[in-house]
């Protein structure tokens, strides 16, 4: 059975929410993000991406093309609350949801034909019901590959639905640039067109020994990219809203040399993570260390070089002391040659409390050093370190225990705080 999938982004979704609950910005252009001097951009209304200004972009960029625009810090908490409606909307329509962020979704409507009638129509009751019960607009793609359903709801937009059936997919990719293909980014695009492979309907014609020559190292990956451009991709909705990774990063409002102060930013980072762990009763085994250099060395939000250092702890863990640990030896190992612009901690492979208990996965591996008898001794003392945090941050707010002598961080746009701690509800 030929798989139907629709992929629903709401539209300019922090804007558009700004907009419907303050009257006097409709209409207007209004830009979301980080209001500092380092700031980027979060979501631009449509209003104000007619001048140009759009998301990841510098914020005295955009303060440049729209002097005129309504610039906001946001509000993530409100944005997470309208998010949590439009997910339940979506459920009504399929028991498969895969969540992508805060404002879209692929929803899996095989075999659902008979029960809520053709896609187009599920397509369209479903941009109905989001805004009758929010009032904010949201675009649909169908398709039967997931990428082209991701691909017609951008083509949709803004407020408005895009159905491309099975004998259309060729047709619809061909004209498009190699760009649009999952996993071709700048780099990508160019070994591509270098290689004469512009459209995605050269790619697709192009037979796999020609790739491997012209793309030489990069044969294999051109290969599998030939395969989406002919629409060919089996992957399927995955039923899971729970996050494969929890990090938390920061741009600074100037750039930094100095590894101190970098050490403090990963241990706010690190806790920040581990309480939001905590709260989800997981843990989690590989820490990831991301550093964006000061220096640009190209055009564009990508032009600042950006690295990742990762570890694997001994154990699963919870405890931000144990992820600031390992996060700071790979900030040490990296070395501080350059100013960084921006530093994050992300913490993978994680698991639940139940599964950590029932794996017996070395809770006490950490304090290998110690007397045996001091181990337990150690583990809940630090348990009830982190619980007594936890409820005091719970009670009174982000800041409310910190380290002697640490001023909270300002994040450079609301994407950071996005993967932060701080949008817990």
């Amino acid at each position: 059975m030929t798989q139907i999938i629709l992929h629903a982004d709401m539209d300019a979704f922090f804007a558009a929410v700004e907009q419907r609950d303050r009257p006097e910005l409709r209409g207007r252009p209004v830009v979301v993000g980080g209001l500092s001097d380092r700031g980027v951009v979060s979501t631009a209304s449509y209003e104000a991406r007619v001048f140009g200004v759009g998301s990841a972009m510098p914020m005295l960029e955009a303060r440049t093309r729209c002097p005129d625009a309504v610039f906001l810090p946001g509000n993530m908490k409100r944005y997470v609350e309208v998010s949590r409606t439009i997910f339940s909307i979506f459920e009504r329509f399929s028991p498969l949801v895969e969540g992508i962020s805060l404002d879209e979704a692929f929803l899996d409507l095989s075999g659902t034909q008979r029960l809520l009638g053709a896609p187009a129509q599920v397509g369209q009751k479903l941009r109905k019901s989001v805004y009758e019960e929010t009032g904010l607009a949201i675009s649909v793609g169908i398709a039967p590959v997931k990428m082209v359903a991701k691909i017609a709801s951008d083509e949709a937009k803004p407020d408005g639905l895009l159905e491309v059936q099975a004998h259309e997919v060729r047709d619809f990719l061909g004209a498009l640039p190699v760009g649009r293909l999952w996993g071709v980014g700048p780099v990508g695009r160019q070994r591509l067109e270098r290689a004469g492979y512009r459209k995605i309907c050269q790619l697709a014609q192009a037979e796999e020994e020609t790739l491997r020559r012209a793309l030489g190292e990069w044969g294999e990956w051109g290969v599998g990219l030939a395969s989406l451009a002919r629409g060919e991709d089996e992957r399927g909705v995955e039923h899971s809203r729970v996050a494969s990774s929890y990090g938390e990063e920061n741009t600074f409002a100037q750039d930094v040399c100095d590894l101190e102060p970098l050490e403090r930013a990963i241990r706010r980072h690190a806790e920040a993570v581990a309480r939001r762990l905590r709260k989800d009763e997981k843990l989690g085994r590989v820490v990831v260390l991301k550093l964006k250099l000061g220096r640009r060395r190209s055009r564009g939000p990508r032009g600042y070089p950006q690295h990742t250092r990762q570890c694997i702890l001994p154990s699963y863990s919870d405890d931000g002391s144990t992820l600031a640990q390992a996060a700071q030896a790979l900030l040490r190992e990296f070395g501080c040659g350059e100013p960084i612009r921006l530093i994050g901690v992300t913490v993978r492979d994680l698991v639940t409390r139940g599964e950590a208990e029932q794996g017996q996965l070395g809770l006490f591996e950490a304090f290998a050093d110690t007397p045996e008898s001091e181990k337990g001794k150690a583990v809940a003392r630090r348990s009830q370190l982190n619980t007594a945090v936890d409820e005091l941050t719970s009670r009174f707010g982000k800041g409310a225990v910190s380290w002697a002598g640490e001023a909270l961080l300002e994040p450079a746009g609301l994407h950071d705080r996005a993967k932060s701690g701080d949008t817990e509800t």
